[in-house]
């Protein structure tokens, strides 16, 4: 992969090469024709490792949760290519396909939407374990159920209720039991906390962080508060208008981001500290983030981007590694302590 981050060193359990998901955009009733196509996913290629946590940020829209479907093989690609554990998704058999439903999961966002109000938790948890443990008697189920809803931290007497008789962080904490009842080897959390109070969010980040280490698991982490992403991946890939533009360590790239907009997001989390925060400089990003039916050619940043130079508008750039695992895909980051060097002839 050729301007991606590499694939040596730990096991490799998800590789994704030149991944491309675009939308076609139809006009007409009767007639119908393409006029467009919206490029949500464009051309990205990234690694996870066993048993690491891979944070996905980026604003909304950026393609997030369509690079999660295509992970979970909910949707196809336009284009490219996804391995899991060595395996092509796209030459899976219906065999093959239901032992790989069984390995990957799903934690979604919103607890009060993804779960069916008509089910008890009993029922919701134990879907998973109908369908695929065919031939379970009842009573080897319901003592799954119990250890599933004791290991994440709820009352087996819960196992009767509805959803809408618990509050959101019990709710969501019977999302992560279900993911968990196959016992699976990589779980996609879409923005798990994102929903719940401050307070919740801290004990369910530890509930994945234990879960994490107990079991060995490997999670796509994807979110946009960059406090929570830091606190639980050790990798941290950043995505803006379809494209990857950085991929580093946690620490390295909280600590040196080296991609303009990286840097931008950056200077949008808030510091505890009053005195620092006043003092601190921040990063307003002109304009609003172009439509992915039509985006810039080059670099999709370079219209917002204060930095940018005449090749930014007509070459888009390759992930290059500055540091060791540190990829950027800008022609202008610097090297040493992070600033982004700025050029001779600036476009803004």
């Amino acid at each position: 992969m050729e301007g991606s981050p590499p694939t040596s060193g730990r096991d490799v359990l998800v590789e994704v090469r030149n991944l491309k998901k675009y939308y076609p955009v139809t006009k007409g009733v009767v007639l119908r024709r393409e006029v467009g196509q919206v490029r949500a996913v464009d051309d990205v290629s990234f690694v996870v490792h066993k048993g690491e946590a891979l944070g996905l940020v980026g604003e909304s829209g950026c393609g997030k949760t369509t690079i999660a479907r295509c992970l979970l093989k909910l949707i196809k690609p336009t284009g490219g290519s996804i391995h899991f554990d060595g395996q092509d998704l796209e030459t899976l058999d219906k065999k093959s396909t239901l032992r790989f439903r069984r390995r990957t999961q799903a934690i979604f966002q919103d607890p009060f939407s993804s779960l069916n109000p008509r089910m008890r938790v009993k029922d919701i948890i134990g879907e998973p374990l109908y369908i695929h443990w065919k031939k379970a008697d009842s009573a080897k189920t319901a003592k799954r159920i119990d250890e599933l809803l004791d290991l994440c931290g709820l009352s087996a007497r819960l196992a009767k209720r509805y959803p809408h008789e618990m509050s959101g962080g019990q709710r969501q904490r019977v999302g992560i039991a279900r993911a968990l009842a196959l016992n699976p080897d990589f779980i996609v959390c879409d923005e798990p906390v994102s929903a719940l109070d401050v307070s919740i969010q801290a004990q369910i980040i530890n509930l994945l962080e234990d879960l994490r280490q107990e079991f060995g698991l490997t999670y796509l982490f994807i979110g946009h508060d960059l406090s929570v992403v830091k606190t639980l991946c050790h990798r941290v890939a950043v995505m803006y208008l379809g494209k990857l533009v950085e991929v580093a360590d946690s620490d390295e790239l909280f600590d040196h981001p080296r991609h303009p907009y990286t840097r931008a997001l950056m200077s949008a989390v808030p510091i505890p500290d009053p005195v620092v925060e006043e003092k601190r400089e921040h990063r307003v990003l002109p304009g609003e983030v172009p439509s992915p039916l039509n985006p810039p050619p080059g670099c999709v940043f370079h219209p917002r981007c204060s930095l940018a130079v005449e090749e930014c508008r007509t070459q888009v750039p390759e992930l290059l590694e500055l540091r060791e695992n540190h990829w950027v895909a800008c022609p202008i980051a610097g090297e040493g302590d992070g600033q982004v060097v700025p050029p001779k002839h600036s476009l803004n």
